[in-house]
C-alpha cells in the first residue's frame, strides 16, 4: 500500500516500498487550485497511488501531470491518470513531449523549455531542462518557488524503506546506492558528462529547502549543500566531469 505524508505545505509524498528491490517509489502531489502530480508510478501501482491521492483531494480534479524523464516509474500510469482526471494535462520537456508522449500519451503534452513556469494557484513551478542528468535525453526537474521544493528525480537515490523526510545527510546513503547500482547489471545508472557540473551548480543555486527525491526519504534542510555533496560523490565514484561547461 502507498503511504502519503505532507513534506511541505500542500506538498505530499506518496511512497510505495517494494521489498524485492529494497526500494521506495515516490510520487509527489501538490494540492492547489490546479493540483499537480509529479511522477505517476508504474501502472501496477496506480490503484494504491490513486487511493492515496483521494485521501487529500478528488483524483478527478488533478490538472497537471509532470515527470522528470520517460521511464515506467516516472510516467507508466500516465494514461490511467488522464482517464481519471479529464482536465489533466501532461507537462514535460520538449524532447519528452515530441519523442515519447506524442505516441504514448492519450492527450498532447505541454512542452516545457528551460525556465518555463507552470502556475497552479498559490504554487509556481519553474522547469529546468537537464538532458542526461540524472539520465535520459528528455530529463528535467521542477522547482516549486513557493515552498522552495525541488523535485529532483533520482538525485540522492537511497535503497531501503526510509522515513518520509529527514534532516540527516543523505550523502553516504546515496554513495552506497551508486555502489550497488554500479556493481550490478544496472551499471551506468547515472552518467556524468560535460554539462553535469553546470546542472549541479544551477540546482544548488536555487537554495532548495526540500528535496523531493524519487527513491528514498525526502530531504529537509540545506538543499544546496546536499546537491553539492551529491556532485562530489559522482566525481569520486564516476570520475571528473569531462570538459565541464560553465554554469547557466
Amino acid at each position: 500500500m502507498a503511504r502519503i505524508d505532507e513534506i511541505a505545505p500542500d506538498v505530499f509524498r506518496i511512497s510505495t516500498f517494494v521489498p524485492e528491490w529494497n526500494l521506495q517509489f515516490n510520487q509527489f502531489l501538490v494540492r492547489d487550485d490546479e493540483p499537480l502530480l509529479f511522477h505517476t508510478g508504474m501502472r501496477a501501482l496506480f490503484p494504491s497511488v490513486r487511493e492515496a491521492v483521494a485521501s487529500v483531494m478528488k483524483p478527478e480534479d488533478l490538472r497537471w501531470i509532470s515527470f522528470s524523464h520517460y521511464e515506467v516509474d516516472e510516467c507508466g500510469a500516465l494514461n490511467d491518470w488522464l482517464e481519471t482526471a479529464p482536465r489533466a494535462k501532461p507537462a514535460c520537456s520538449i524532447v519528452g513531449a515530441r519523442v515519447n508522449l506524442a505516441d504514448f500519451s492519450a492527450r498532447p503534452a505541454r512542452e516545457l523549455s528551460d525556465g518555463d513556469v507552470i502556475e497552479t494557484g498559490k504554487h509556481r513551478f519553474r522547469f529546468f531542462s537537464t538532458p542526461h542528468f540524472p539520465h535520459g535525453w528528455d530529463a528535467g526537474m521542477l522547482f516549486d518557488e513557493t515552498t522552495r521544493t525541488l523535485f529532483c528525480s533520482d538525485i540522492l537515490h537511497q535503497f531501503g524503506d526510509g522515513k518520509p523526510s529527514t534532516e540527516s545527510s543523505l550523502t553516504e546513503p546515496f554513495r552506497d546506492a551508486l555502489k550497488q547500482m554500479e556493481a550490478g547489471p544496472l551499471a551506468h545508472y547515472m552518467p556524468v558528462y560535460k554539462n553535469t557540473e553546470a546542472y549541479l551548480r544551477t540546482l544548488a543555486g536555487l537554495n532548495p529547502a526540500v528535496l523531493a527525491i524519487m527513491h528514498g526519504s525526502a530531504f529537509a534542510g540545506d538543499g544546496a549543500r546536499a546537491i553539492t555533496e551529491a556532485g562530489d560523490v559522482l566525481r569520486q565514484m564516476l570520475g571528473s566531469f569531462p570538459g565541464a561547461a560553465s554554469p547557466r
